[in-house]
C-alpha cells in the first residue's frame, strides 16, 4: 500500500511541494489558461488563503529560463504526471522566459517608511536573483549605478518605483527575450495602509511602481497581478488598455483557486473522511467562482490533517479581519441589523462594485458588501442587472464565515470587558435583576465605549450596536433581534427566550446631552411611555409570554441609566417602576 502523503499546510512554494512528497491538487492547466489568454496584463482577484501565492510559484518553476541545464531539468520534472505535461503547444514555452516574482503578502506594515523599506528589500531581492546574468551582458555607467543603488537598497522612491521597469528591460537585454513579471497579492499593502493611515503615500507609490512596470512595456511577455479586490478610481492601473480583469464573477479561472467538489471529494477520500462530506460541506462550501463551487483551501487541508471531532474555523484565525471589524463597527445602526440578519441566516440583496474605492467605504453600502463578497465574507446566491448595474441577493457563505461574524462582534465587547462580568450583567439582564445590569452595564460603557462615539452625531445607534453586540452572547438560546415591527411600532431591541416561561425583555433606547437628572427622569418615562403606547408586551403576551420586561436605556455619554416599567398611563403616570 502506498503511504499516505502529507497535507501541505502553510507551504507556497510549489517546488517544495513537489519534491516534498505533499499532496497536490492539480491546478497546472492554470498555465495553459494564461498562455492562451489574450491579454497581455492579468489581474486575477480571489480571496486570501485561496492558493494565489501558491499557483504563482508554479507559473514561476514553468516559465523560468535558467542557464544551469541541471537546474532546468529538475524543474521541468516538477510537471511529470500533471495536466500541462498534455499540452504540447503549453510546453513549448517551459524554462523560455526570464521572470520577475514579487509577492507583497507579508507587507502589512503600520506606517508607509516601514512598508516602503520592506518593498525595496524584496525588490532588492530579485535584482539580486539576476544580478550575475544582467552584468554578463554589460551595463551602461548610469545602468550600472542605478543598479548597485538597488542592490544596497538605498533607492529613493522615484528610482525604487522606476525599478521593475528597468528590471524587465534589462532580463530582456540579457536574455533576447522579453520577462514574465508575476506580482503576487499587490493589494496588501494599499489594505494595511487604509488600515494604517498612510492610505494616500501608498497608492501613489504602487499606482508608479506598476505604471511603470506595466503600461507601455515593450520589455514583457505578460505580467500577472494577484489580489483580493481590483482597487479603482485611484488610477492605479490607470492607461493599462492591455489589462484583463477577473474577479469571482468571471468564468475564466473559476475552477484555478480553491477546491471544487471532485477535488474535494479526492482529497477526502485519499485520507479517509469521505464519511465527513456532508459536514464539511456545511462549514468550508459556499463559494461559487464563475460558474463553480469552490471549497476553502485552506481550512480543507487544515481539517483533514486534524480530523478533529468537530469542525473548526481556520480561515478565521488566519485572515486578516481588521477591514471586516472596522467596517462592521463603524457601519452604522441598519448595517449591523443587515449582519445581525446574515448571522441569523437571513438574505440581503446589494449592488455590487467590481471597482472598490477603499476611502468610500464607510460612506457606502455597495462598496462595503462589494468588499465583503470579493473578500470572501458574503456569497452572491442569485445576480440580475438593473439599470445596468449589477444587484446580488447575498448571504453568509458558511458556518466558519458566520462564526467569524459572531467573533468580531464578541471581541469588540470582550476586549475589553472581562468575559466573567459580561456572563454576569446578561444573567441578570435576562433574570430580571436591573439593578446588578444597570451597575454593571456603566462599569462596561466607562471602560469600553469612547466619550467621543458617545456623544457623536447619533448616540442612541452607538449605544443600540453596543447593547446588540453583548446580547449575541446569549447564544442560541435566545432570539436577538432590533428595529422591527411589533405591535403599533418598531422596538428598539428584543430578546426572546426560546422558552416562552422566561421573561422576554423589550428595551427602548433614549439620549440626552444635558446630565440633568430631571432629564433623565423625564426621557427615561419618555422611553417607557413608548413601549407602553405601541403595545409591544401585549403582542408578546398573545405569543405566550407569561412575563415581559420592559426597560428603558437612556444615556447621556458615559452615564447610562436603566430603569424597569410596569403600565404607564397616556397622562404619564408611571406605575410597576
Amino acid at each position: 500500500m502506498e503511504p499516505r502523503k502529507k497535507l501541505p499546510i502553510g507551504i507556497s512554494d510549489f517546488r517544495k511541494l513537489v519534491e516534498g512528497g505533499y499532496y497536490l491538487v492539480d491546478k497546472s492547466p492554470f498555465i495553459s489558461e494564461i498562455i492562451d489568454n489574450s491579454g497581455e496584463i492579468i489581474l486575477l482577484s480571489r480571496p486570501r488563503r485561496f492558493g494565489k501565492t501558491l499557483n504563482l510559484s508554479m507559473l514561476r518553476y514553468f516559465f523560468e529560463k535558467v542557464e544551469d541545464e541541471d537546474e532546468a531539468a529538475r524543474r521541468r520534472a516538477l510537471f511529470e504526471g500533471l495536466k500541462i505535461m498534455e499540452h504540447p503547444e503549453s510546453l513549448e514555452h517551459i524554462g523560455k522566459y526570464p521572470v520577475i516574482f514579487l509577492t507583497f503578502k507579508d507587507v502589512k506594515e503600520t506606517g508607509f517608511n516601514q512598508a516602503f523599506y520592506k518593498i525595496r528589500g524584496l525588490i532588492r531581492e530579485e535584482y539580486e536573483r539576476h544580478a550575475q546574468v544582467i552584468r554578463e551582458h554589460g551595463l551602461t555607467p548610469m545602468e550600472e549605478q542605478n543598479m548597485e543603488t538597488l542592490l544596497f537598497e538605498k533607492a529613493p522612491q522615484p528610482l525604487l518605483e522606476d525599478s521593475l521597469k528597468k528590471l524587465s528591460k534589462f532580463l530582456h537585454d540579457a536574455y533576447k527575450i522579453p520577462p514574465l513579471i508575476l506580482m503576487d497579492e499587490y493589494d496588501t499593502p494599499i489594505h494595511a495602509a487604509w488600515v494604517g493611515g498612510y492610505y494616500d503615500e501608498m497608492i501613489s507609490f504602487m499606482r508608479n511602481l506598476l505604471s511603470g512596470a506595466f503600461k507601455d512595456n515593450p520589455n514583457i511577455f505578460k505580467g500577472l497581478v494577484t489580489g483580493v479586490l481590483r482597487v479603482a478610481r485611484e488610477s492605479i492601473f490607470s492607461g493599462l488598455n492591455n489589462l484583463a480583469v477577473y474577479t469571482i464573477l468571471k468564468r475564466p479561472f473559476s475552477d484555478k483557486f480553491g477546491f471544487t467538489i471532485e477535488e474535494t471529494q479526492r482529497l477526502l477520500e485519499s485520507f479517509d473522511t469521505s464519511g465527513k462530506f456532508s459536514e464539511i460541506n456545511d462549514w468550508y462550501n459556499g463559494y461559487r467562482f464563475g460558474d463553480v463551487t469552490v471549497f476553502n483551501p485552506w481550512s480543507l487541508i487544515n481539517y483533514v490533517s486534524e480530523q478533529p471531532e468537530f469542525p473548526s474555523p481556520y480561515w478565521a484565525n488566519t485572515s486578516s479581519n481588521d477591514i471586516l471589524k472596522e467596517l462592521v463597527m463603524d457601519g452604522g445602526v441598519s448595517l449591523r441589523d443587515e449582519v445581525e440578519k446574515l448571522i441569523r441566516g437571513g438574505i440581503i440583496e446589494s449592488r455590487i462594485d467590481e471597482n472598490i474605492v477603499l476611502p468610500e467605504l464607510k460612506g457606502s453600502r455597495k462598496y462595503i458588501y462589494s468588499l465583503l463578497f470579493f473578500s470572501g465574507y458574503l456569497k452572491c446566491d442569485e445576480q440580475r442587472f438593473v439599470d445596468d448595474q449589477l444587484k446580488c441577493i447575498l448571504s453568509i457563505p458558511n458556518r466558519e464565515v458566520r462564526f467569524i461574524y459572531r467573533e468580531i462582534i464578541s471581541s469588540w465587547i470582550e476586549k475589553s470587558f472581562e468575559n466573567e462580568k459580561l456572563n454576569l450583567m446578561l444573567r441578570a439582564l435576562v433574570d430580571g435583576n436591573i439593578d446588578l445590569f444597570s451597575r454593571l452595564l456603566n462599569e462596561f460603557v466607562i471602560t469600553t465605549l469612547s466619550y467621543f462615539d458617545a456623544k457623536g452625531k447619533n448616540p442612541e445607534a452607538v449605544y443600540q450596536a453596543f447593547i446588540l453586540g453583548m446580547l449575541l452572547n446569549l447564544g442560541n438560546d435566545y432570539e436577538i433581534s432590533s428595529n422591527r415591527e411589533l405591535g403599533y411600532g418598531r422596538y428598539d431591541v428584543l430578546v426572546l427566550p426560546r422558552d416562552v416561561k422566561r421573561p422576554a425583555v423589550i428595551l427602548e433606547m433614549k439620549s440626552i446631552a444635558g446630565f440633568y437628572e430631571e432629564e433623565s427622569e423625564k426621557a427615561i418615562k419618555d422611553a417607557l411611555r413608548s413601549i407602553e403606547e405601541r403595545g409591544y408586551d401585549k403582542e408578546l403576551i398573545v405569543r405566550g409570554y407569561d412575563h415581559v420586561l420592559k426597560l428603558a436605556v437612556v444615556s447621556d455619554g458615559k452615564k447610562v441609566w436603566v430603569r424597569e416599567g410596569g403600565n404607564i398611563s397616556l397622562e404619564g403616570k408611571e406605575t410597576g417602576v
